[in-house]
């Protein structure tokens, strides 16, 4: 749940955002800055209650996911969500969840607030997770009945998790160690 001053926060930096010289867009209603919710930290924090298996993502990912990102992950219309192991450091690097995500969490809070692409934040947590658990599965990151939920999702090592390296310049990053 977003904190009462975050979302005045919110609200202000939407008006800002708007301009009244072009006549484009609208501010956003307190519901809708509401929807928007929390980013999900690679730590896991601000994940809600919840869980899913891939054995439950599969038809969840059915109905919903396949139309853009093929019936097994293999893309469509949509990127390609699996595969791409060993392609990074290629001339043809394929970016994928398997691949290149270095967090699940981060890819909860991607599929929690962008997907489906035409209906963005229709699923609920559990759904989530287990589209999550879905993709992960099929790359072979995690079994098709582990349960993941905000307790195991932080715990799960991606296999790019230590293909980025911190920002080293002092004015971005870690302004603990812009300190050293």
């Amino acid at each position: 749940m977003v904190k009462p001053s975050a979302m005045v926060l919110l609200a202000a930096a939407a008006l800002a955002a708007q301009s009244a010289k072009y006549g484009v867009g609208r501010p956003p209603t307190e519901d809708e800055i509401r929807g928007l919710g929390l980013a999900i930290a690679p730590d896991g924090t601000g994940l809600p209650e919840g869980s899913g298996t891939a054995v439950a993502g599969r038809e969840v990912f059915a109905a919903l996911c396949s139309r853009c990102h093929g019936d097994k992950g293999e893309g469509g219309i949509g990127p390609p969500l699996v595969g791409g192991q060993g392609t990074l450091a290629t001339a043809k690097p394929l970016k994928t969840v398997g691949s290149f995500w270095p967090y699940a969490t981060t890819v909860w809070d991607y599929v929690n607030r962008a997907m489906p692409f035409d209906q963005p934040g229709l699923l609920k947590p559990p759904q989530v997770y287990a589209v999550v658990a879905y993709i992960l599965n099929l790359n072979g990151i995690i079994g098709s009945d582990q349960v993941i939920d905000a307790k195991s999702l932080p715990k799960v090592k991606m296999p790019n998790r230590d293909g980025f390296v911190p920002d080293p310049r002092p004015d971005v990053g870690n302004k603990t160690r812009a300190k050293r």
